[in-house]
């Protein structure tokens, strides 16, 4: 005696989808899917439409060579100089490595950008092509009296705020292979874009100029003092070599703007947007909206569709 489990199986219920009745379920739901469709078309563009333009400016540094006459003086005089303070090279982190994470600290936003930066950055909003003016929110910062609204309930952002909201905008990246760095900031305004990266630049290599030419004055002041104290002539002229080598320091770092890096690409005003990508928002907004339609379709047709009563 055979058994069909096709007959077992109870009238009007199925298990198994078949392609043919999953097309004819989804043409049954062809008008919401259109709309869902459609809604969501509208709702991408209008979205990607009210999105500001945001402009990025690049530059691109190759770090300054640190030949001198002090790395051929580490060996041989390298464990007396450590005693007067002086840098003569030998595995410590380079110039290039100290500027980078420099600039990356808050202390060098607090005393070299923050001022120059904070209303760009923390009130506004928008670019004026036409004009080439900052669009402000009134409601934070008042341009024409130049301070920021009831500082006593929105005080003026802080160092910290600041230096957050400006980490958003400030990308750095080093090519490990040849040393090159880019240097990229994203504004609304393409022209402040650019002069942050000016600004940026100007402000490193003001301080690692001063950090450097300080140190080396101190030294100076040491070794001459050591000198005075020493007689030993020999000595003294360990202590002349390890002077002039700081001399040369500080007379290289006044001589040239470029203490740090050498700009092989200097910043410029971009002439069209980096972002936001409004062709790429509408498509994936179609394709999550047509997605999200089939689901609801094939949700409300499987999951919530009335059983039917077999006859008896």
């Amino acid at each position: 005696m055979s058994h069909d489990p096709v007959k077992n199986t109870p009238e009007g219920y199925d298990d198994e989808i078949d392609l043919r009745n999953l097309f004819s379920v989804l043409w049954q739901g062809k008008i919401s899917i259109v709309i869902g469709g459609v809604l969501g078309a509208i709702l991408s563009v209008g979205y990607a439409l009210s999105l500001p333009n945001i402009y990025t400016a690049e530059t691109v540094m190759a770090p300054k060579a640190e030949g001198s006459g002090l790395s051929g003086l580490a060996g041989q005089f390298g464990g007396l100089a450590g005693l007067a303070g002086i840098d003569i090279g030998g595995g410590e982190a380079s110039k290039t490595q100290i500027a980078l994470e420099t600039l990356k600290s808050r202390a060098f936003f607090a005393e070299y950008i923050y001022e120059d930066v904070l209303v760009a950055l923390m009130a506004a909003e928008g670019w004026d092509r036409e004009l080439d003016e900052l669009i402000v929110n009134d409601e934070i910062y008042d341009p024409s009296a130049q301070q920021w609204i009831g500082e006593t309930i929105r005080p003026k952002p802080s160092v910290q705020e600041a230096y957050n909201a400006f980490k958003g905008h400030l990308s750095i990246s080093e090519d490990k292979k040849t040393g090159f760095v880019r240097l990229a900031v994203k504004h609304y305004s393409p022209n402040i874009a650019r002069d942050w990266i000016l600004l940026v630049l100007r402000g490193i290599e003001t301080s690692i100029r001063e950090k450097e030419v300080r140190e080396a004055e101190r030294s100076i002041i040491f070794l001459k003092a050591e000198t005075a104290a020493n007689s030993l002539i020999s000595l003294n002229e360990v202590f002349a070599s390890l002077i002039e080598e700081q001399t040369k320091k500080i007379v290289l770092a006044n001589a040239s703007e470029e203490y740090v890096f050498e700009v092989i690409e200097p910043p410029v005003a971009a002439e069209r947007k980096s972002e936001p990508k409004r062709a790429l928002i509408c498509i994936l907004g179609c394709l999550l909206a047509g997605i999200f339609s089939l689901l609801y379709v094939l949700i409300k047709h499987y999951a919530f569709k009335e059983k039917e009563v077999p006859v008896a």
